[in-house]
């Protein structure tokens, strides 16, 4: 963690760019803390504000596009090979397509605010055969929200932006919770409906 937050102040905005698509197409960064860092960074003026949103709104945008392309490109024929393995059966896959469909769009945008989430929606997207303008003008809306939103917490929390990280990331660890158990009682329910 330190090492990266070492290469952030060291390499600034490339680094954060650089960052932003490894953790969007789905490494172990830490994108939130990142985010917050920089806003920090911008606070004791070693980044620009709206160079710091720029680097983070390109990186994270080329993180999902390539999330999204990598859906469309593979998902489907890994699902075909491998699918069967955990249930990914061609009419739950059919279901979830026309599902992701309807709902998609707005869960590419809100996907950004949790963690594990974020590029697992942008391959379902491509898997989905979402259009690539109705995906981009959600993901790109979203990441705009996300980046400024965690660069602007760095920024008024200064010198307490560690902290303020620890709270974000157990708030978005709570948010993947209950998403979870909100997907996992949906689940039952239309389960038992079916039977």
């Amino acid at each position: 963690m330190h090492s990266l937050l070492a290469w952030i102040t060291q390499y600034g905005y490339g680094g954060l760019f650089f960052l932003l698509i490894l953790g969007i197409v789905g490494a172990p960064v830490p994108d939130e803390t990142l985010l917050v860092f920089c806003g920090y960074l911008v606070y004791t003026g070693r980044l620009h504000f709206a160079g710091t949103l720029a680097a983070g709104f390109c990186g994270s945008t080329c993180g999902i596009t390539i999330s999204y392309y990598l859906g469309r490109s593979f998902g489907l024929k890994l699902l075909d090979r491998y699918g069967r393995y955990f249930g990914a059966t061609p009419p739950r896959v059919d279901r979830t397509q026309r599902l992701f469909l309807r709902i998609g769009p707005l869960a590419v945008s809100v996907g950004y605010f949790i963690p594990g989430v974020r590029h697992f929606t942008a391959i379902v997207a491509g898997m989905s055969g979402l259009r690539f303008g109705r995906f981009a003008l959600f993901a790109y809306l979203g990441a705009a929200v996300w980046v400024s939103l965690f660069v602007t917490l760095g920024f008024v929390f200064a010198d307490r932006w560690e902290h303020t990280s620890e709270v974000v990331h157990r708030l978005s660890l709570i948010m993947l919770a209950v998403g979870a158990l909100a997907a996992l009682v949906v689940w039952f329910f239309r389960r038992r409906r079916l039977e």
